[in-house]
């Protein structure tokens, strides 16, 4: 009698306890987040220089000098190209949108920016359209589709993202209007609301004063961002 009892005691006490183990966790998922707002320091890279815009301000092929004065001269060698400064630091600012939101996953992303284009000056000595050559103050204002994949944690935990874009912007200068394509990519960590990214972005820029000409732009990106 006494074996029995206990026999039904442990399968009480076991049916009582195999519900409750039963229980499967659920872990805490961040929320969803609609916003980031940036804070954007650029380091700017020329491509293809001596193409865009060189041979098309200069009207001729060009190519690099050696130990000259000078760092360019046409391929006839009559024309001399002084590259006086090209500016390779700028700021700027954008604010990117998640319409569907944006926690862990694949997600939309809609980006609007203003950023710098680099301060370029160039002397030309010699037969060529245009005797000098300055850009001193573009700006550029983007609009970018892409999609971002995110793995944000909640609360304040460490949480990172990659993203690819690519849309189109149109520049303002004392040189006139102009228009740009580009794509860019790049990825980031945050805590909290609290992030930052690092982008590459490939621009191709096209202005139609002092006549038409065109260049290519590689800035890396150094982006302070918050996210709500």
């Amino acid at each position: 009698m006494a074996s029995r009892t206990i026999f039904v005691a442990v399968a009480l006490l076991c049916s009582a306890v195999a519900p409750a183990s039963a229980q499967t966790y659920a872990a805490n998922t961040a929320r969803r987040h609609f916003v980031t707002i940036s804070s954007d320091w650029l380091f700017t890279h020329p491509l293809h220089f001596e193409k865009y815009p060189l041979a098309a301000l200069a009207g001729a092929e060009v190519a690099p000098a050696q130990r000259e004065a000078y760092d360019y001269v046409s391929r006839d060698g009559g024309t001399f190209i002084d590259v006086l400064e090209f500016g390779r630091r700028q700021r700027g600012a954008g604010i990117t949108l998640y319409p569907f939101g944006m926690s862990s996953g694949p997600a939309l992303m809609l980006r609007g920016s203003f950023e710098g284009l680099p301060r370029i000056l160039i002397a030309f000595d010699g037969p060529s359209p245009v005797s000098e050559y300055a850009l001193t103050d573009a700006r550029a204002l983007d609009a970018a589709i892409g999609v971002t994949v995110a793995d944000r944690s909640p609360g304040w935990g460490l949480g990172s993202h990659v993203f690819l874009a690519g849309g189109v912007g149109r520049i303002s200068s004392s040189l006139g209007d102009g228009r740009r394509v580009f794509a860019e990519g790049g990825g980031g960590l945050g805590s909290g609301p609290i992030g930052v990214e690092l982008v590459v972005k490939f621009a191709w820029n096209t202005l139609s004063s002092p006549l038409d000409h065109r260049f290519l732009t590689v800035p890396v990106t150094v982006r302070g961002t918050l996210t709500f």
